[in-house]
């Protein structure tokens, strides 16, 4: 009897231990969107995006759209409804900024770059747009990962349970196109990322049922080929399609409204790659 209580005694104490190690990795280890979100206090990260050029935008095909959120409030966006009845949807996540109208214009570009598809481009910002870097890198940091997650979900449900979903984003939309991809499950085509933070997390990794395509920059200070190359290192473990694609450009090197970093060649080659992406995985 004194054996068996010593017995259950020390299991009692291997299993609080093994709780409270649990607890604490919990706790303290980051998830992807957070650690990309960290960035915005970077002083080299804000000095690569410059305020995005004034554009003179009026909408041509899409419109605003409302829809409710999984916690219960209401979601924004952006959509182009496709012109015959699709239950194909792509997914447009935009860059730090917000969903200005470069990424409208740009969601209107992609609807007609692949016809019969219906495009929203996803406010993770809750309507708060910034025009200059101090309020890009406070609008990234003030996204709650219960709140954007809460958003995709209530873009899910808006596009339906039998819609087939693919993804787009770049920068924080990058990181944010993986993520909605990994929620979108079974339903997830296919996923876009432009040099966005891949997820670290083989558990989430592992939910992926989709091609993703990964377009990085070899200048990019932040998201390296060390930080690539771990993500193909875990894609590959688990049998994982995943296609990279590197450019001889800066970080935001496709984005137009960047003058310092944008870098025409690069931007209209991963465009094309892009398009191609999406349109063979619908």
């Amino acid at each position: 009897m004194k054996k068996l209580t010593c017995i259950i005694a020390f299991t009692i104490i291997v299993i609080n231990q093994n709780n409270a190690f649990a607890q604490t990795k919990s706790c303290c280890a980051m998830n992807a969107t957070a650690e990309f979100a960290m960035l915005g206090k970077d002083a080299d990260f804000q000095k690569a995006h410059l305020a995005p050029d004034p554009i003179n935008f009026t909408p041509s095909t899409g419109s605003e759209l409302t829809f409710t959120t999984s916690d219960g409030t209401n979601g924004k966006g952006y959509m182009i409804k496709s012109e015959v009845k699709s239950k194909k949807f792509l997914f447009v996540i935009h860059e730090w900024w917000g969903l200005n109208d470069h990424i409208r214009k740009e969601a209107e570009a992609l609807a007609l770059a692949i016809p019969e598809v219906n495009v929203i481009a996803i406010d993770l910002y809750d309507g708060k747009v910034a025009t200059n870097a101090d309020d890009a890198g406070k609008f990234m940091q003030e996204v709650k990962q219960e709140r954007a997650v809460a958003i995709i979900n209530g873009a899910l449900q808006y596009a339906g349970t039998d819609a087939e979903i693919q993804t787009i984003g770049w920068c924080f939309g990058g990181a944010w196109s993986l993520q909605a991809t990994i929620l979108a499950g079974k339903n997830s085509k296919g996923c876009v990322m432009y040099y966005g933070m891949p997820e670290k997390d083989i558990e989430k990794l592992e939910k992926i049922d989709s091609p993703i395509l990964g377009i990085f920059a070899s200048k990019d200070g932040w998201i390296n080929h060390a930080v690539v190359d771990e993500f193909e290192k875990q894609m590959k473990s688990l049998h994982k399609p995943l296609a990279i694609k590197w450019y001889d450009a800066d970080h935001a090197f496709a984005n137009p409204s960047n003058p310092s970093k944008y870098d025409k060649a690069a931007a209209e080659d991963a465009n094309k790659l892009a398009i191609a992406f999406l349109l063979k995985n619908f």
